[in-house]
């Protein structure tokens, strides 16, 4: 068995809706049957937008919420039947920055950490100098958390993650919010736990980081998976099509839906860059695209677009996700 089995795994929520004196119950599906396996020395893409199932599937892996329907299994123990088991398997990186006690030191969260993983007591000290060291928080390493930057707070979080070198590692937008070189270390990282032999899960919306680190991925679109495999393979797919982007002024979800009554056409999808000025960008998947190229720029310029860039680019994960959904993974 993979070192991270998951079989048709799904999780329900109740809702409420109506007036205070007669509630009616919905159910809304976070995650509906997905099953994927992650061999040792892989990392894993989770993809998708905001609100897709991404942190739900990964609150399941690492037990913090039961699955309505379905098992996984990490390193071969059951989430339903054996969470201890689990945890003590995983390392886990959630997104945000309470995860971690501000009133402590660096120093002081790992040794916690450390203390409740259980681990030898005389290979504490030698595993938190390395890994405040490979972050670069050697130099802060007394200082309390709540003193500390943003960046500085999640690069301990990630480091938290590796305390106890579980087999399997999940990782749930681990440089959301860093700067360019931060998130560079980061990624640095995670590719040498891949050559370590690490089983490795990582969820993002950014597209070109999950191009760069993943084995394979699975596009996530309202809890089931719309597309899987390796980027090349799924980008390989769109080869057919240009993939036209189109910034401009004045831009609106009108415009882009008229654009599909076009016969070369297949996908548009219009995202908003600066919502103050009315700033947007479309991205369309058009057969001999210089072809109809033209024809376009002047339906745009009769509605009134104003035209800020134009460029012809190579297919992307999230034209894959636009091509599957017809909307834009910012959406």
């Amino acid at each position: 068995m993979d070192p991270v089995d998951v079989r048709a795994l799904s999780k329900s929520f109740s809702t409420k809706e109506g007036p205070i004196l007669r509630k009616k119950r919905k159910s809304l599906v976070a995650v509906d049957e997905i099953s994927f396996s992650v061999p040792r020395g892989e990392i894993f893409g989770l993809l998708g937008p905001n609100g897709a199932g991404k942190t739900t599937i990964i609150k399941m892996l690492c037990t913090l919420i039961t699955p309505t329907t379905g098992d996984a299994f990490i390193n071969g123990y059951s989430i339903v039947k054996e969470p201890q088991k689990v945890r003590e398997s995983l390392g886990v990186m959630l997104t945000g920055e309470r995860t971690l006690y501000w009133k402590l030191t660096g120093r002081e969260n790992l040794e916690y950490f450390a203390a409740l993983y259980h681990l030898q007591h005389s290979d504490i000290r030698k595993r938190i100098d390395y890994l405040l060291q490979l972050l670069g928080l050697s130099d802060r390493e007394n200082t309390v958390v709540e003193n500390y930057s943003t960046g500085m707070r999640i690069r301990l979080s990630f480091a938290k993650a590796l305390l106890n070198e579980a087999p399997v590692l999940l990782f749930d937008e681990p440089t959301a919010s860093l700067d360019p070189q931060s998130s560079r270390l980061i990624r640095d990282i995670i590719r040498d736990l891949k050559k370590d032999g690490y089983a490795v899960i990582l969820t993002t919306h950014n597209m070109d980081e999950a191009d760069a680190l993943s084995d394979r991925v699975a596009i996530i679109d309202h809890g089931r998976i719309v597309r899987y495999g390796s980027p090349s393979e799924l980008k390989e797919k769109l080869k057919s099509n240009d993939v036209i982007e189109i910034e401009g002024h004045n831009l609106s979800d009108q415009t882009a839906n008229a654009l599909q009554s076009f016969s070369e056409i297949s996908k548009v999808a219009i995202s908003t860059i600066d919502s103050n000025d009315n700033t947007g960008l479309l991205r369309i998947h058009a057969e001999k695209g210089k072809e109809v190229l033209p024809k376009l720029l002047e339906f745009l310029v009769r509605k009134q677009v104003s035209i800020t860039k134009v460029s012809f680019i190579e297919p992307t994960l999230e034209d894959v996700f636009i091509e599957e959904t017809g909307r834009s993974l910012r959406d």
